[in-house]
Formats: structure tokens, sequence, C-alpha cells
């Protein structure tokens, strides 16, 4: 017999079965190797799984953890909503409140400003927000708006006594300016009690101011007064604006200056609670007061003596003394079309400098 025989009976070469019977020992390059018992189990199992019938026992890839978009986009948006309160609040008040955004609070005064705040919208005041559509709605209230600064020892003095003679002189134009009762027409024992009373010609001025007043001898010189009989302000508030500054004066004296305006709404006495026409009265005053040394001047412990006066007033009346500041209304308003402009809130001048002043009337170019 042959070497080999094929199925059809063709016999096979020597050689052709020597390479066959070598081949089957070491076995083919591209034959299919048989899968383990582990991976036929394997794939057995995934053929028996829904949906993964076409999946390879090796193609098997682990899903993505979904990535929560949404949270971020809220993160973001709160982020910025915090941003926008914190550096815009008036903006933000603006859109609840359906008004125009307000002007951001200015900084402390601590200079004379280069120039006179900016126009604001044409806004009509109101019962609710008597400042609005002026500078003053962005300005501090009351002693808040007026600048003092940092102590230091001058002359005879210490920081210490320095301070509390800023402190005292503040004290005046709260009582003198700010105080509801002498707003209201009250006599202002407090800040008279706090000028030297020993300096003989601001005594009889004092004297014959609130019995008989005149252009000399007028309570506006120092303080601010309505008549209630008159003249109603609108809520609490007083808006104001300026700062008190110091220096070594004459005779072993401090010498602070005062220069601070002063914003009041007002309205009829008789007005109604809700349509009742409302003005501002804007007065603004330099005071320059002297803390004299007691060696050298007669005085009295925590008083001191006015060296000067001066105040700007608009929309406070015009015509003879009477001892309240007397604003405008209605008709009235009319009449003083005839006084001189100025610009009550341009704190960019000196008091008095090329404008009406003291009994000298002036008409708001706005309020």
């Amino acid at each position: 017999m042959g070497a080999g025989t094929e199925p059809d009976g063709s016999s096979r070469s020597d050689e052709e079965w020597e390479r066959f019977l070598r081949e089957s020992v070491a076995g083919a390059a591209d034959a299919p190797k048989e899968p383990s018992a582990r991976a036929r189990d394997v794939a057995k199992r995934l053929r028996a799984e829904p949906g993964r019938g076409a999946e390879g026992w090796r193609s098997y890839t682990p899903a993505r953890p979904k990535r929560r978009t949404g949270w971020y986009v809220v993160g973001l948006l709160a982020s910025l909503v915090l941003l926008v309160v914190t550096f815009a609040p008036g903006w933000t008040v603006g859109l609840f409140t359906g008004g125009a955004p307000d002007s951001a609070p200015p900084a402390a005064e601590t200079a004379r400003p280069a120039q006179a705040p900016p126009a604001e919208a044409a806004r009509r005041p109101t019962m609710d927000e008597p400042f609005r559509g002026s500078p003053a709605a962005s300005w501090a209230s009351g002693a808040a708006g007026i600048t003092v600064p940092e102590a230091g020892a001058v002359g005879r003095m210490s920081a210490a006594e320095v301070e509390r003679a800023l402190a005292r002189s503040l004290d005046f134009l709260v009582a003198s300016n700010l105080d509801p009762g002498v707003l209201r027409g009250e006599h202002p024992g407090k800040a008279i009690a706090l000028i030297n009373p020993h300096q003989k010609d601001v005594q009889t001025l004092l004297e014959t101011a609130f019995r008989t007043p005149g252009e000399k001898n007028d309570p506006l010189l120092l303080f601010s007064r309505f008549q209630p009989s008159r003249t109603h302000l609108v809520g609490d508030v007083v808006k104001t604006r300026g700062r008190l500054t110091y220096q070594e004066g004459e005779r072993g004296a401090l010498q602070v200056t005062a220069d601070v305006t002063f914003v009041y709404p007002v309205t009829r006495a008789d007005a109604g609670s809700d349509d009742g026409e409302i003005v501002r009265t804007i007065v603004r005053r330099e005071l320059v007061l002297s803390w004299d040394d007691p060696a050298r001047v007669i005085t009295e412990p925590g008083t001191f003596s006015v060296v000067s006066h001066k105040y700007d007033t608009t929309n406070g009346g015009c015509g003879a003394p009477t001892g309240y500041l007397t604003p405008p209304f209605g008709t009235d308003r009319q009449a003083d079309e005839a006084a001189t402009k100025i610009d009550p809130y341009d704190r960019s001048t000196p008091v008095g400098q090329g404008e009406p002043s003291g009994d000298q009337c002036g008409r708001a170019t706005r309020s």
C-alpha cells in the first residue's frame, strides 16, 4: 500500500505525507484554537441573556456616569445673582419695585469734590420715596452722611482731646439741623448749650433771633427750623453729605470746619396723606468753630466759639425773615421763578461763592 491515499483514490507522495504528519504534531499557524471551557460557558450565558445575542463576550463596554450638567448651570447662575446683589443693590431693588435703578451710594466725602453729582432721571417724589429722582436718594441719612476725620494731636491738644472736640462739633450739627424737635420749630437748647456762653456777639444774636427775627439776627443762620402749622416733614429721614476738617487755630485753639448739605423733604401741613405736593428744601452750611485754650480765652469746658457761619438755602422761601424755612408750594413756587438759579447739590465750590448766600434767595435747578 502506498504512503497515502486521497479520498478520490489518488495517492500522496512521501514528501506530502511527511509534511502532513509534521504539521499535525506542531500545529498549523493559522489553525483555529479550541476555546477554553470557561470561555465557552461565558459565551453561552451571554447568548442566553435578552438583547445580548449579537454582543461578543469581550466587547462589553461599561456605561459612563451621567454628567450633572444641570447642577453646574444652577450653581453658576446663583453665583452671578450674588455678585449682582453685592455690587449693584440699587439695580436689584429696581427690578422688584418696578422703578429705575438708583445710583450707587457714593464714597464718604473726605475732600471738596471736583464737580457736581450727575443728573438723575426725572422721577416724582412720593410719600414712601421722598428722595426719589434726587442725588440725595443715594446719600447717607442723618449724622452718617457727615465724614469725621481720624483725630491726631494738634498744638496743645492730644489726639484724644481732638477726637472729643470733633465728636462735640458733630453733636452740634445734629442738635441744630437734625433734631426732630428743632426741625418742628422748638427751641434748640441742646445746640446752644455747646456754644461758649462768654461769646457776647453770638449770645446777643441768639437772644434776639428767637424773639424778633431779622436779617442779621435770624435763627436760620445756625439752625434749620420749619413752622409746624405750615410745613410738615415727610418721614423721619434727612439726607446729608459733607465733612469735618480741623487744623491749629489762633492762640492755641483747635479750629474745626464743617461743610454739610442737608436735604429736607416736606409737604403742606394740611396736605392729604397720599396726594400732597412734596418739596425738598436743601440747606448747605459752612461753620468754623474754635475750641479755645482756656488759658488764653474765657470759655467753659466742652464749649466752642463760633468763628464764622455761612449758608445757602434753596426751596426755603424768599421774603422777610420769619425765623423758619418756608418752602414754596403750588403758586408760591411760580413766584420764586425770578430767584437766582443754583444747583443745591453742587459742592465743588465754597458756600456763597458766586451764588446766593444767607439772606439772599435761590431757586434750585433740581431738588
